[in-house]
């Protein structure tokens, strides 16, 4: 698929999508409950798609309705065949956690670039914890049921690694410690496994960031309402930035979630940004540059881009070094996609340093990474010219309604039913 952007000035409201972290953690929490949970509004795109087939597989009883989805968990067993991750890594390390609970052999795969993402500090946890795992080519083998103790894991490469381990902890014998011998990165998203787990029934004592205490408990089935996506929101609010007005609804203002920063961020950059409940609006500025590290919000590094590429000036993107495990490497992807659009931009000490100007529409490959489709688009919103988008359906990975939305907010668009 392929989609052609013109310039266009956005206009109208829409409602966020739910957001893909709660749902992918709100779906283990409810298959690792005993009975029934329901769980409202979940966001049904190619990740957590791979998350619902991956538990059925483990036995969980999953019926998908319009907007709600039933789950009956509680009791595991062992799949008939390998468990197809797809390009999700959140599905992928859940799992490979989840699968240490039914005790006999599991495997799990995925595509290949998925299967080439970090996965030793979560593989060398759990055998720490009595689990033979080992990871060979494009298989995870997973097969032994954990031990009670206390377990190092390295929190600088994935905040992933140590949410996995949080899952399956209440269901340890005698439960577990897990202790980050690093400082943890995207920090956000451990307290969002947290949240969604107290949802559950289950407590963690955390102590800071780099310690958290599991006993032994069970989750409690419930009925679960998932909230707005602010990664998935965040390009629509660029888009008013920079283009027009735009209005997002069902958005939490207090929410955990990593890339609520976005509105801290914008008004760093003197855009205009208003509040009102649960409705963020935001109208065409001229954003002032910035200094900006996203180690703890990496997914809000593609919006800030397009903002930094409209910018009065230079600005700079420090906490850059885990991109490179993405979907792709995200920053050598996203550089050349700016430096197409003519938009200079310098790589030093771990940092990006974006130089505002105005874009020219160029063609664009997205390298299958569903969140540089999104941003090209929106900096193709504000291009002189025409953008073009290859591999323009990546984008069901995390969103599969994008290419509509935007449509159905004036953008200017050719190849979008």
């Amino acid at each position: 698929m392929q989609v052609k952007v013109r310039k266009s000035e956005m206009e109208g409201n829409f409602q966020a999508p739910p957001s893909k972290s709660v749902t992918h953690r709100a779906l283990v929490c409810a298959g690792l409950a005993d009975g029934k949970s329901v769980l409202r509004s979940p966001l049904l795109c190619d990740d957590t798609l791979a998350t619902i087939e991956g538990l059925r597989r483990l036995g969980v009883v999953l019926d998908v309705k319009e907007d709600e989805l039933i789950a009956e968990g509680g009791r595991l067993e062992r799949p008939q065949r390998e468990i197809f991750c797809g390009a999700s890594g959140t599905t992928l390390r859940f799992l490979t956690a989840v699968c240490c609970l039914v005790g006999e052999e599991c495997k799990l795969t995925g595509y290949k670039s998925l299967m080439e993402r970090p996965m030793k500090p979560l593989i060398d946890a759990l055998k720490y914890l009595g689990v033979e795992c080992y990871q060979k080519n494009m298989i995870v083998s997973v097969k032994g049921k954990p031990k009670c103790g206390e377990v190092d894991v390295i929190g600088d490469v994935s905040s992933q690694f140590i949410s996995a381990l949080l899952l399956i902890a209440p269901l340890i014998e005698h439960g577990a410690t897990i202790k980050s011998v690093t400082a943890v990165r995207s920090e956000p998203y451990v307290f969002l496994t947290l949240d969604v787990q107290k949802k559950f029934g289950v407590k963690v004592e955390s102590f800071g960031d780099v310690r958290f205490e599991v006993p032994s408990q069970r989750y409690r089935p419930t009925t679960f309402k998932v909230e707005g996506d602010w990664s998935s929101a965040s390009f629509f609010l660029v888009a008013g930035a920079v283009t027009g007005r735009v209005a997002v609804s069902g958005l939490d203002l207090k929410s955990i979630q990593a890339d609520r920063v976005i509105i801290d961020v914008m008004e760093m950059m003197e855009i205009r940004v208003e509040t009102q409940g649960e409705t963020i609006t935001v109208r065409k500025s001229v954003p002032k540059p910035i200094k900006f590290d996203v180690s703890d919000c990496p997914d809000l590094f593609l919006p800030l881009c397009v903002l930094c590429a409209r910018a009065d000036g230079v600005s700079e993107i420090t906490g850059i070094g885990r991109l490179k495990f993405k979907e792709s490497n995200r920053v050598k992807t996203m550089v050349k996609c700016l430096e197409k659009m003519r938009i200079k931009t310098i790589i030093e000490d771990g940092s990006l340093k974006i130089f505002g100007s105005k874009p020219i529409g160029a063609k664009i490959n997205p390298f299958n990474d569903h969140r540089i489709a999104m941003a090209s688009a929106i900096l193709g919103l504000t291009a002189e010219g025409q953008t073009v988008i290859t591999n323009a359906e990546c984008v069901s990975k995390s969103f599969p309604n994008f290419w509509r939305v935007i449509k159905g907010l004036n953008a200017n668009l050719e190849g979008v039913a």
